[in-house]
């Protein structure tokens, strides 16, 4: 039997395929989850329909994110944290930090969009890669300075 499917189902395929499933997978597990439909031409309409709509809505979001990382490019930011001898760092500074930093800069970003490998533990300027959006990703310049 021939469904097209409406979500992504693992090991079968993505949204909008048209697939060829064992009419009982289809009958028993597909179609009652609303994962699938039946192939037919009113269907099939339906289905490129929502495609266009999802890749004109993908491109929006896109340019958004793209000049979004634009203004973050753009922006220096600065910690500042109590040091000790030696110009070590009291703690570290984390993603949640940065995060922190950008939001009083006026920016939102959450903080598990920060790709920090390691806290930073010394003085100086680190260039950190932000995740924006499934394919953008932008660099923010850091520094951690002495209060």
């Amino acid at each position: 039997m021939e469904v097209i499917l409406r979500e992504h189902v693992d090991n079968l395929g993505r949204r909008g395929d048209v697939v060829k499933v064992a009419a009982g997978y289809a009958r028993n597990y597909l179609l009652p989850r609303h994962l699938a439909l039946a192939v037919t031409e009113n269907n099939k309409r339906q289905i490129d329909r929502e495609r266009k709509l999802a890749e004109v809505r993908e491109l929006e979001e896109r340019s958004q994110a793209e000049a979004f990382a634009q203004r973050l490019a753009q922006l220096d930011l600065s910690i500042a944290r109590r040091v000790g001898e030696n110009n070590t760092l009291y703690g570290s500074v984390t993603s949640g930090d940065v995060a922190q930093a950008l939001h009083a800069k006026g920016f939102e970003i959450d903080k598990r969009k920060i790709t920090l490998v390691d806290p930073l533990k010394a003085l100086g300027e680190y260039m950190l890669p932000v995740r924006i959006h499934r394919d953008v990703s932008a660099e923010i310049k850091v520094k951690v300075v002495a209060e």
